[in-house]
């Protein structure tokens, strides 16, 4: 059992990083209107380092907060803070092409639902921070990334529960599926003594399987973590289009953000730390590509940029040995991030100008190896004697 509280961060209770006060806020299912990202902008530009860091949830942080009054009463008119009790639990990600090009179902419809359900339940404000909702909608980007109470659609009217990462057997309908969730989320409330995660918990699946008094089939999904980021020009079911759009090391400068926000479309920020732009004519998203990629945003899916992650690293973390973002970014422009390839990176410690690794990667500033992305993935950890790769 964990001796310490959870201390994820939300807007209410800043995280002090070494850099200034972080301030985290929560995006149900990644949909933003573009007031609130015009909002989110100008918040980032007056009251923080002047840049919005996407996070592997679909939620968004500002930091070097400068006044978290202001922060606090300017979220909150953008519709960005419905509630002071619950803000650290919204922590919802849904599949971000749902209802817009392929899957079984749509389950953006639910996130509102879930949402609603959420902040309708006082005891639901007891949920640790760190616990995530998924709702995926078939087509498997979302149900591997760890987790801990989801819906997987199996067909247009029918839902595998997720528990814990893992499929629990349950079968439930469309028109139960919210109420399932909440009533497992009451569950986890009730079973956990300092648990941050339902996987943390001893028996949790199986003790949440039983207090929901439904009964498991015999069948199980396999449930991976793809990397399948939606990235460029992506045709909707309706004829209209989609952009998707990777961001550098996931930190989007306010003034970008700025003209995203003047395209006047949907915005959905995804968990691979990225956005789409969504249900535009032809001709406008051709225009919008011109205005946002010489703006540094990522519509070639072949960018080594998508290859590449890293922590927060030095200044903002006082436990990061070295500037980790500085060092990647430097990788990836010198063209030592390279193509996937069956080759395995040398082994030894390496200086930061000499690490050059294949395909998918990590980079940490120490060994904690924090916001490491699932899936297949090579770490670059910072040592005192330079990076070590994994």
């Amino acid at each position: 059992m964990r001796t310490t509280s959870d201390s994820c961060p939300g807007v209410l209770r800043l995280h002090e990083a070494a850099d200034g006060p972080l301030a985290r806020v929560r995006v149900p299912g990644g949909r933003l209107e573009p007031a609130q990202l015009r909002a989110l902008a100008e918040a980032a530009r007056d009251l923080g380092d002047g840049n919005i860091e996407l996070t592997s949830r679909g939620n968004l942080q500002l930091r070097q907060v400068r006044d978290a009054g202001e922060l606090t009463t300017r979220l909150e008119a953008a519709g960005l803070l419905p509630s002071h009790t619950h803000e650290r639990v919204r922590n919802i990600v849904a599949s971000p092409l749902s209802g817009r090009i392929g899957g079984t179902a749509d389950v953006h419809g639910l996130v509102p639902v879930l949402d609603a359900g959420l902040l309708g339940a006082p005891r639901l404000a007891e949920l640790p921070g760190r616990v995530l909702f998924t709702l995926d909608d078939g087509r498997g980007d979302i149900s591997g990334l760890d987790g801990d109470l989801g819906v997987h659609a199996t067909d247009a009217d029918e839902f595998a529960i997720v528990l814990a990462g893992r499929d629990s057997g349950i079968r439930v309908s469309a028109a139960d599926a919210v109420d399932v969730l909440l009533a497992a989320a009451h569950v986890f409330v009730e079973l956990n003594s300092g648990q941050w995660r339902l996987h943390e918990v001893g028996g949790g699946i199986e003790r949440v399987v039983d207090r929901l008094g439904l009964t498991p089939g015999a069948e199980r999904l396999e449930l991976g973590a793809p990397h399948d980021i939606p990235i460029g020009w992506l045709a909707q079911d309706n004829g209209l289009v989609s952009l998707g759009a990777g961001v550098r090391l996931g930190s989007l400068p306010s003034r970008t953000a700025e003209f995203i926000a003047a395209v006047e479309h949907p915005i959905v920020i995804t968990p691979w730390r990225g956005l789409v732009i969504a249900d535009l004519e032809e001709w406008p998203a051709e225009q919008v590509v011109r205005v946002l990629a010489p703006m540094g945003l990522i519509f070639d899916a072949n960018s080594p940029w998508l290859r590449v992650s890293a922590c927060a690293g030095q200044p903002g973390c006082a436990k990061s040995l070295t500037d980790v973002r500085a060092d990647v970014a430097a990788a990836v422009e010198s063209g030592r991030v390279l193509p996937d390839s069956e080759l395995r990176a040398a082994d030894g410690t390496f200086a930061a100008d000499e690490v050059a690794v294949p395909g998918r990667q990590h980079w940490s500033g120490c060994a904690r190896r924090c916001g490491r992305p699932k899936g297949a993935v090579t770490d670059v950890v910072a040592t005192d004697a330079g990076y070590r790769v994994d």
